[in-house]
């Protein structure tokens, strides 16, 4: 599947109203939301339901949608293959700042007439969808594109500008990748300055200029999310999962998770497993 968009109130009225399970996706999820009531937990942080919202579910994500009553919206998944079939480089992904991996990924509350805009290359991209014109997917990753750039420029945080230099984008995307490749054992924003032939107060000041929070920050919040999905869905231990994210002793993972979440990790696995 490289491509899909339902509405969520068909997909709401396939469950009969039953919450969905946690579970995760190979692929990138867009919620564009017009209505609805209750939560939308990614990673375990938790949002509330509400009008005109978009949601940005990056892919490996854990998210769970709770609803109250029938949402009126869109949910759209598409796969890197389906960007990299229709001419949307993955750099282009990357140089937003929607899909946040790791840490917090609250909805965009866009106001009326930016919804509006949006919503309307949804339903053009829906409509799209449900026919056999020519090219349907080039169109719809054209649809696609503007979407994401019009919420972009939505965003809080450094909507991209033409003036902004590129090395630091180059720069995140490779710290970002080092990360990924490494945080299971290396926890230093050292380690990953070296990689990249910088210094720590460089590589900080770049990714704190870029995304909104330090190096040190995203390290920790790519290992946190990953101790929190290890917990909720494997049986290993503590002190397995421990070993497994580059910590010696159990007790220094323990204090770690606690300090991030303000939980012990089987504090987090109780109430996760509970709810």
């Amino acid at each position: 599947m490289s491509f899909g968009i339902s509405k969520m109130e068909d997909i709401y009225k396939k469950r009969n109203g039953k919450v969905d399970e946690p579970h995760r996706h190979h692929y990138f999820t867009v919620l564009i939301i017009n209505k609805a009531k209750g939560l939308h937990k990614i990673d375990f942080n938790t949002y509330e339901l509400s009008n005109r919202q978009i949601f940005f579910v990056a892919p490996g994500q854990v998210h769970q949608v709770i609803e109250t009553e029938k949402s009126i919206g869109f949910a759209m998944v598409f796969s890197n293959q389906f960007l990299v079939e229709n001419s949307i480089p993955l750099s282009f992904i990357d140089s937003l700042n929607l899909f946040q991996n790791y840490g917090q990924s609250p909805p965009l509350t866009p106001i009326k007439e930016q919804f509006d805009t949006i919503e309307n290359f949804t339903k053009h991209i829906f409509r799209l969808f449900h026919s056999d014109v020519n090219m349907k997917s080039l169109s719809i990753g054209a649809f696609l594109k503007l979407l994401l750039i019009e919420c972009n420029n939505i965003c809080a945080i450094n909507p991209i500008e033409s003036d902004i230099d590129n090395s630091g984008d180059n720069l995140v995307r490779a710290f970002k990748k080092g990360v990924e490749d490494h945080y299971k054992k290396e926890h230093s924003t050292t380690f990953y300055a070296n990689k990249l032939h910088i210094t720590p107060d460089h590589l900080n000041r770049t990714v704190k200029a870029k995304i909104g929070k330090t190096a040190k920050d995203y390290i920790q919040a790519r290992i946190i999310t990953e101790a929190k999905r290890l917990l909720y869905f494997t049986d290993l231990s503590n002190k397995e999962i421990g070993y497994a994210l580059g910590f010696n002793e159990p007790a220094n993972f323990s204090a770690f998770f606690k300090k991030n979440t303000q939980l012990s990790p089987s504090s987090f696995k109780k109430n996760e497993i509970k709810h």
